[in-house]
């Protein structure tokens, strides 16, 4: 796996073994990147059920200031350290490893905010109204929610949130959601 563009463009990342962990390949990165490009730089990122960290990286690579990433898997925590050591990344992420849960209450209650949030569950996790419920005290104002999933599956998520944009790449969707009350004009 390698880093798509940016200032660690080329640079290959590890991912974690086995088949608990579904890095994002580098093509839905690139093309996922194309669409959120303007919002990126100058972001602050969270990165849940990260994996590799591959998406946040990949934002940090492209000009957001900051990320978060947290993956409830000691291995794939293990691989995100290194990964971040790797590129020199260490003063602009902070990782944890805990459940999905723990780190958002964690994160809302120092009042931190993102603006791009990358969210890639498990593929049989299809009902995400929780998680995104409990995301949108953590969301700015212009915040965009990615959701990879099966393409054939669509996420149920929160109802104060609308998608905006969809693709498909193989077996893999990308969902973009954003506010509702949020206006059109990003």
């Amino acid at each position: 796996m390698r880093i798509v563009a940016g200032k660690y463009r080329s640079r290959v990342i590890e991912a974690p073994k086995g088949e608990d962990t579904r890095p994002t390949l580098d093509r839905v990165r690139e093309n996922l990147f194309n669409i959120i490009q303007n919002q990126v730089p100058g972001s602050r990122v969270l990165d849940l059920f990260s994996g590799s960290g591959a998406l946040a990286l990949e934002a940090v690579s492209r000009g957001a200031v900051s990320a978060v990433l947290c993956d409830i898997s000691r291995e794939a925590n293990r691989i995100e350290k290194q990964n971040v050591r790797t590129l020199g990344a260490e003063t602009q992420c902070q990782i944890f490893c805990m459940p999905w849960q723990s780190c958002v209450r964690r994160l809302a209650e120092t009042g931190m905010q993102f603006d791009v949030i990358f969210l890639d569950p498990p593929y049989r996790m299809t009902d995400l109204s929780e998680v995104c419920s409990c995301l949108l005290p953590l969301m700015s104002e212009h915040a965009v929610l990615v959701v990879e999933h099966r393409n054939e599956t669509e996420p149920v998520v929160d109802t104060a949130l609308e998608r905006y944009d969809r693709r498909k790449y193989g077996y893999v969707g990308l969902s973009l959601y954003r506010r509702k009350d949020q206006e059109d004009g990003q």
